[in-house]
């Protein structure tokens, strides 16, 4: 994925230094935010590891081109799944990176004392998984970390009102998990997290070309499908045929990949009007009037804000920067953090 560049905030006067940061810590991509800079990376969440030294050989966009071309003594992986930390090591590595990557981009003034971190996770983690990436985060070199939860961060990147009295709804379609939130004096009064999200769209991908043309693809070359449905009338394929073992191409229509996706869109959608039954009737009405964002990747995905739209009876709008949302609503939160001190996780 090409990097990306926001536009940072005003400066405020709050206690926060040029040199703290802020980190949508993704299934997919991670995004470290600087304050007064904007986005100064993206990158995708991979890691390789030597498996004799279990040394961290490369992280990123260079560990994402080893994804399933490594020797035996390398392995490259993603440490993050459904949304949460599986492999502590790796993710500790991974931060490590970026946080030294953010500093030394400011130049020699971004080499002195260690940052301040607020960190994005998933409203649906567990108290185990929240006081995990707490640790991480500190032996990656965080000098103090704070968490917020994605829903609250994409709704204050998409410029969400979250602090009025009246209902807004988010939902952030990411890598590993969707997050769904009806949010109202900057607080979530219905949420959901659900670990079906864009890995689950490139999984279904990939099964149904397996089991409907015998061909065995990888999950760059499924999402490379996904990223791709809507914008032609056929989608090459390459992959392996599995009778043969030789090479193959076939060409995807827009409707084989409909039905290739249908599972986890189904599962999306159903989510999402689970969210509703639990909405107080006052703020079902706010957010008829101003609709649902959608923020995410997967926000991205071709007719899925018409399908849902359709599915719940709401006006749905996708945010004018689906992929930054969280992050940018991260380095907002930096900028005022002694005004938004409310909405950090507990």
């Amino acid at each position: 994925m090409a990097k990306r560049t926001q536009s940072a905030p005003s400066a405020g006067s709050s206690g926060f230094r040029g040199r703290d940061i802020g980190i949508d810590l993704g299934t997919a991509n991670t995004l470290v935010f600087e304050r007064g800079r904007g986005v100064v990376l993206d990158e995708p969440s991979v890691v390789a590891i030597d498996t004799y030294t279990g040394k961290v050989l490369a992280v990123g966009a260079q560990a994402r081109q080893a994804v399933g071309r490594t020797p035996g003594s390398i392995t490259a992986t993603r440490p993050l799944k459904g949304g949460v930390i599986t492999d502590f090591e790796a993710t500790e590595g991974m931060l490590r990176h970026f946080i030294r990557a953010a500093r030394d981009s400011q130049g020699r003034g971004g080499r002195g004392r260690s940052p301040r971190v607020v960190v994005c996770v998933p409203s649906g983690v567990t108290g185990v998984e929240r006081r995990a990436v707490l640790q991480t985060a500190s032996r990656a070199g965080a000098r103090s970390v704070r968490l917020i939860e994605e829903p609250i961060a994409a709704a204050i990147g998409a410029g969400l009102p979250v602090h009025e009295a009246r209902g807004s709804m988010v939902v952030d379609i990411g890598g590993g998990s969707t997050e769904i939130a009806i949010i109202s004096l900057g607080g979530m009064v219905v949420s959901r997290s659900a670990r079906v999200a864009g890995d689950a769209l490139d999984a279904a991908i990939a099964s149904y070309i397996e089991r409907e043309f015998a061909i065995a693809v990888g999950e760059r070359t499924a999402e490379e499908i996904k990223m791709a449905y809507g914008s032609a009338d056929f989608v090459p394929v390459r992959g392996r045929d599995k009778g043969t073992g030789m090479p193959k191409v076939i060409h995807l229509a827009p409707e084989e990949i409909a039905a290739a996706v249908e599972r986890p869109v189904r599962s999306i959608v159903e989510a999402v009007q689970a969210a509703f039954e639990e909405c107080p009737p006052e703020l079902y009405g706010d957010i008829m009037e101003r609709g649902v964002v959608l923020t995410g990747g997967g926000a991205l995905l071709h007719g899925f804000d018409q399908r849902l739209a359709a599915e719940t009876g709401m006006p749905v709008t996708v945010a004018d920067e689906p992929l930054g949302c969280v992050a940018l609503g991260t380095g907002r939160c930096l900028e005022e953090y002694d005004k938004l001190e409310s909405i950090f996780a507990a």
